[in-house]
């Protein structure tokens, strides 16, 4: 038993001065609390799409820029998804925590995570704002970057590495507080940084008005602006809001890492991390076997790729809001809403999504024509690809919703090797053998049967593995006598002192 205070009057989390703050996803109808609970996720899942949108559109439609350009935002994407899964792990890690904390009632938990992962972004973050600006050109060496377009992508990225602070601990608020059950705030916050981007971006890419024409690196540096303010007046409004996952003045010790709390960050957030790793891995081999054919194919699929992104956000959205409500339900003890959650995460996800492929399929290059050059033949390249891998995209809802499912519990290893037998055993020597033969259209191939080995081992182990026993904490060990559910729970002085603190705060009475 956890040493802290538990908050078991209300499902609603309150603060210091008495003002709600989240509701928990344990209760009211699954699909229906799901689908509300996604929706602000998916808004912002398609605000950071059109961003990225809008940032092609102005680099592919400014005179001077074009393919190349093109391809160096493309190369430097990849390496930033590849930095994202650094911490996405951790993050998740942190998220689940934190919602099984909140789906307990158990407030000091939830901030103790929050002190000790904000100490761990901090020192990664700036760690990888230093060395990763100074690596960059090696990076893309080994990515086989075009040269015609090297020198873009140098200039985008080290602008990149410096903006990995801001753009780390905005994610992991808006993950937190999605894991306390507020979905709202992280949409708004992210509207506001979309909104700072996008409208930086064609100021700063071709230096209108009183801002300078900085070309792509205008783009990289919009990105560093928008990110960087939206966190700052994010960490303001959460504090003038008394969220309940701030850590206030007196609870500052809190920073201190936790080093059980800090093991499960590590070790459970590192098969995650990996995951991500993997998939941005084989997507930085893949983008190498596109490159090999030609900056023409190579724009044509960063083409493709963008429509992808679209086609995978209500997945992608329900996966995350499955992982939030999964874990809340875990912490909760309601194991039969865990498995309805499950269901309902399948059958929504790929309703959704196979209603935006159909859309795309009928809409041809018109789909494209926002993110191409007008006449550019890389638009019936790229329409050719879509025909042969959006479907798949629709089979892979199952493991974006069960594999959010299996890590509520904590439950890591079994994802990262289905992932990594479905991207590195299948997909990539699939079209690396099979590209002498089927030239291009083997690395086009090897995306659906990438995602369909996925989704059926996925399902696999959803139903017949071992992942309910998973547990995200090991148990502590204490010389107290473990709680066995009868009278009171052990607790230390400082959390007796804190709650005697908030009783005579709701009341009133001075606190001194």
């Amino acid at each position: 038993m956890t040493e802290s205070p538990t908050l078991t009057s209300s499902p609603r989390t309150m603060g210091r001065h008495g003002r709600e703050q989240s509701k928990t996803l344990t209760e009211g109808p699954v699909t229906r609390t799901l689908l509300i609970f996604s929706l602000p996720l998916l808004g912002g899942n398609v605000l950071q799409a059109l961003n990225g949108t809008v940032n092609q559109f102005f680099v592919s439609h400014t005179p001077g820029l074009g393919v190349t350009a093109i391809t160096a935002l493309n190369n430097a994407n990849v390496i930033m998804m590849l930095l994202m899964g650094s911490v996405f792990g951790v993050g998740m890690s942190a998220n689940i925590l934190i919602a099984q904390a909140i789906g307990g009632h158990d407030l000091r938990q939830a901030k103790k995570v929050m002190g000790t992962t904000i100490t761990f972004f901090l020192a990664l973050s700036l760690g990888l704002a230093v060395f990763g600006s100074l690596w960059t050109p090696f990076i893309l060496t080994l990515m086989h970057t075009p040269p015609d377009a090297r020198a873009e992508a140098i200039i985008y990225l080290r602008i990149i590495f410096m903006a990995m602070p801001f753009l780390f601990f905005f994610i992991f608020l808006q993950m937190a507080q999605r894991a306390a059950g507020d979905a709202k705030t992280p949409f708004l916050f992210m509207l506001l940084a979309v909104a700072l981007e996008a409208g930086l971006n064609p100021c700063l890419i071709r230096g209108l008005g009183p801002f300078p024409r900085l070309g792509i690196a205008g783009s990289a540096s919009a990105t560093f602006v928008g990110q960087g303010v939206a966190l700052t007046i994010l960490v303001v409004y959460l504090y003038r809001k008394h969220s309940v996952l701030m850590l206030r003045r007196n609870e500052l010790h809190l920073l201190k890492p936790d080093l059980r709390i800090l093991r499960a960050l590590l070790f459970k957030g590192a098969p995650m991390g990996l995951q991500m790793f993997v998939m941005s891995s084989a997507a930085v081999v893949m983008l190498g076997f596109v490159n090999d054919y030609g900056a023409l194919t190579a724009a044509a699929y960063a083409g493709a790729s963008q429509v992808w992104g679209y086609v995978q956000m209500p997945g992608m959205a329900i996966g995350g809001s499955v992982s939030s409500m999964a874990a809340q339900n875990i912490g909760a003890g309601k194991w039969d809403r865990v498995s309805a959650i499950a269901r309902s995460g399948v059958i929504s996800g790929s309703l959704v999504t196979a209603a935006i492929a159909v859309a795309i399929y009928l809409l041809g290059p018109l789909s494209l024509y926002f993110v191409l050059p007008a006449g550019s033949p890389a638009i019936a390249a790229a329409v050719q690809i879509n025909q042969m891998v959006l479907w798949a995209f629709v089979l892979f809802n199952a493991t974006f919703a069960l594999s959010g499912v299996v890590r509520a519990t904590g439950a890591m290893m079994a994802p990262l090797i289905i992932l990594t037998l479905s991207m590195v055993v299948i997909r990539v020597p699939f079209a690396f053998f099979l590209m002498p033969r089927l030239g291009v259209d083997a690395i086009w191939w090897s995306f659906p049967l990438g995602a369909v080995t996925a989704s059926a081992l996925t399902t696999l182990y959803y139903l017949f593995g071992d992942w309910r026993s998973a547990r995200m904490l090991e148990p502590e060990a204490s010389g107290q006598a473990p709680d066995i559910g009868v009278g009171l729970p052990a607790m230390d002085p400082q959390a007796v002192d804190e709650m005697a603190h908030d009783a005579l705060e709701a009341e009133g009475l001075p606190t001194g």
